[in-house]
């Protein structure tokens, strides 16, 4: 089992910063791969990012490209979002998530979820 607690949403202007960090505890050595995922009202959940823990970086969304920038601390099992120029679009409850398998199944359907962070970006 692994364990995934997210931390540090909240509110901000357009234009400013968040960094999300996810902390992994549990059997983090199996996971494969890590990520972030994003879901905003009414609409479909978004893969965001994905990262293994060597710090190899697998994906990134396009509507994030150039904005976040994923990252991973193997020796503390954490793995962070940095956002930056928000956009009032980036609202959405953000999840860490993590699979032993691989970062395709990783995208379609994650083995560990954390329970979400609330990111709102006012304009």
């Amino acid at each position: 089992q692994v364990q995934l607690v997210e931390s540090g949403g909240g509110l901000v202007q357009a234009g400013g910063s968040l960094r999300l960090s996810c902390a992994a505890s549990g059997r983090t050595f199996s996971m494969y791969a890590m990520g972030w995922f994003r879901q905003a009202p009414g609409k479909e959940r978004e893969f965001v990012a994905a990262i293994r823990w060597s710090g190899l970086i697998l994906y990134y969304a396009d509507s994030v490209k150039g904005r976040f920038t994923i990252s991973s601390d193997d020796a503390k099992k954490m793995v962070y979002l940095q956002m930056n120029s928000l956009k009032p679009e980036d609202t959405a409850v953000y999840s860490c998530a993590a699979d032993p398998r691989d970062w395709i199944t990783l995208k379609a359907v994650p083995g560990y979820w954390g329970q979400g962070t609330q990111v709102t970006v006012s304009s």
